[in-house]
């Protein structure tokens, strides 16, 4: 990849391994054409893509990306540059210090994390060396667990798509809460002393109730996906806060937030957007936010950072391979069928999943045992179609 921007001219700073959020940033502190975020996610390693940010720090739109693909397909032999004018690569020694002194910044002044025992599940990814160091330098008492990268093992048992190995850790360790981020940092999930897990909307619901009553918060409540639990949109209405929906993806919810005015937003999984503090998610600064919480609160995790009791929700997946089994005439039935059922007592999304070769079939409302029929129904109806 180097290489092909050196081709066309460009010119490079090479940062990694780093988390997302420090390529976001770093791509507007030096005033850079683009950023790129080569990445599994919160994937496993077979499943590395590509982020791309503009100057602004921001992802780039799906128009635009869509542009940069026709390019790609088409033949670039024109735009090579000549020899005189190719470009250069350059490491920059400094990148992880500049990500460092970033993220302390963002933790209120007076405030330190001395007394707390912390463990940090890093995924084996990007914040391998940044999250343990930015906690221990803010006063932690840090256990810090996939924190040995090789390559493959990106998320493997580990990180906040597979919590329970935090969760093992905090209790082991006596710890006072545990921080899950994934491959690339730009999610966080925690587990409080006793191991239970708590989803990015509790910690938005945590974050936005403290920022309102400091006079902090903008937009009049919080920018989520349609996957949020309505446990959350009721929270926030008890607290005259709103919930705003968009689509599932982290874009979609920065697009709203920039167009109206919001500073918190996210997701579920944990994908949690602070634009006062950086234009994309960051795992290490929202857990930073947090533990100014609990700290602030002198209550053990386990009574601050669960504000709301969620309603019963159920998500499976299905995988496919190829077709659009979601245009099966079983499938709209069954789906048809659910959302009648659940008419007036819940919800009901399906929807294909924007990075993997999965149908994701979620639902929630208050009788859980009309939820797990309703899910069952229409996964027994995708998987026949799959085959």
């Amino acid at each position: 990849l180097t290489a092909g921007f050196i081709s066309m001219g460009m010119d490079v700073f090479l940062v990694g391994p780093m988390p997302t959020p420090a390529v976001a940033m770093l791509t507007r502190s030096l005033r850079a054409d683009l950023g790129v975020m080569i990445s599994a996610s919160h994937n496993p390693f077979q499943d590395n893509g590509i982020k791309l940010f503009g100057p602004d720090g921001f992802k780039l739109s799906d128009a635009v990306e869509r542009q940069i693909e026709t390019r790609i397909e088409g033949d670039m032999n024109t735009s090579l540059a000549d020899p005189a004018r190719l470009g250069r690569a350059k490491r920059l020694d400094d990148a992880p210090g500049r990500y460092t002194e970033h993220v302390k910044r963002t933790f209120p002044k007076g405030l330190t994390l001395d007394g707390l025992k912390i463990v940090v599940d890093c995924a084996n990814g990007a914040a391998y060396k940044v999250a343990p160091e930015v906690l221990w330098e803010l006063g932690a008492d840090v256990v810090p667990i996939g924190v040995d990268p090789d390559g493959f093992n990106i998320n493997r048992d580990c990180g906040s798509t597979y919590p329970q190995t935090v969760a093992e850790a905090v209790v082991a360790h006596g710890a006072h809460i545990g921080i899950a981020l994934d491959g690339d940092a730009d999610r966080l999930l925690v587990v409080d002393e006793n191991g239970a897990l708590v989803d990015g909307d509790q910690l938005m619901a945590m974050i936005a109730t403290e920022w309102a009553s400091a006079g902090r918060l903008r937009g009049g409540g919080v920018v989520a996906t349609v996957m949020s639990n309505l446990g959350l949109e009721h929270y926030l209405d008890g607290q005259g806060l709103a919930l705003v929906r968009t689509r599932v993806g982290d874009r979609y919810v920065v697009e709203h937030m920039l167009a109206n005015d919001f500073n918190i937003g996210g997701e579920q999984s944990g994908h949690i957007i602070l634009s006062d503090y950086g234009s994309t998610g960051d795992g290490l600064v929202a857990a930073l936010q947090v533990l100014s919480v609990v700290i602030d609160k002198g209550r053990p995790a386990s009574q601050t950072c669960r504000p709301f009791e969620p309603l019963p929700q159920l998500l499976r997946n299905v995988t496919y391979h190829d077709g659009q089994p979601l245009e099966n005439e079983k499938v709209k039935l069954a789906i048809a069928e659910g959302q009648r059922r659940l008419t007036g007592k819940g919800r009901l999304l399906i929807r294909k999943s924007g990075t993997e070769p999965l149908i994701r079939v979620m639902a929630e409302g208050d009788d859980e045992g009309l939820i797990e029929t309703v899910v069952g129904k229409i996964i027994e109806a995708v998987e026949q179609a799959v085959g």
